[in-house]
């Protein structure tokens, strides 16, 4: 495939992560597939040992398959969205391309920004439920130790940029602290643990 790999949070993620998992998920099946014509080719019959093995190689194949189809669905963030962000948003610790599933829905947020126990994210998908997702997010930033973490996803750029500043305002105002650097890694730990 060629090129960088890129890390789960950094932008393009999704996109590449598309094309990582449709490529896997070809080969583990072509290499099945091979393996069990070499067993119908050299026996003459289907009930062969190579049989099993492809069978077996099967395994990894649908897992495989199950995270391509996740990752096909997902939507990463929108260049217009990152040039957009990428003047609202600095100095902070950023996160891009986040899809996070539950059991009801999944949630595409674009762009993140913590600061402090505060979490703000901007989604460009018009379908998702944003009280749901502060909701999830919350609940696992919780149940992960983050005990004081507070949640905002915006839906609109303009309201998240302005969010951002009021954000920035807030943190210039109280001042960087070596406990609120541990809070911020502590978040960002958990939320790319339960992002796909």
């Amino acid at each position: 495939m060629g090129g960088k790999r890129i890390a789960k949070g950094q932008y393009g993620y999704i996109r590449q992560q598309k094309i990582w998992t449709s490529v896997r998920t070809f080969l583990l099946y072509a290499l099945s597939l091979s393996i069990f014509g070499i067993g119908v080719a050299r026996t003459g019959s289907k009930e062969n040992l190579l049989t099993v093995v492809a069978i077996l190689g099967c395994l990894p194949a649908g897992k495989s398959m199950v995270n391509m189809i996740m990752f096909l669905r997902a939507e990463g963030c929108s260049k217009e969205a990152k040039e957009r962000v990428g003047g609202c948003a600095g100095g902070f610790s950023e996160l891009y391309d986040m899809f996070f599933t539950s059991y009801e829905k999944n949630y595409q947020v674009s762009h993140m920004a913590v600061k402090n126990h505060i979490v703000c994210g901007y989604s460009e998908s018009k379908k998702i439920d944003v009280q749901a997702c502060e909701k999830h997010l919350s609940a696992h930033l919780k149940q992960g130790g983050c005990k004081g973490a507070v949640v905002k996803i915006y839906d609109d750029m303009e309201k998240y940029c302005e969010g951002l500043g009021n954000l920035r305002t807030q943190g210039e105002a109280a001042g960087a602290e070596e406990k609120d650097k541990k809070q911020e890694l502590e978040i960002l730990e958990n939320l790319l643990a339960i992002a796909l």
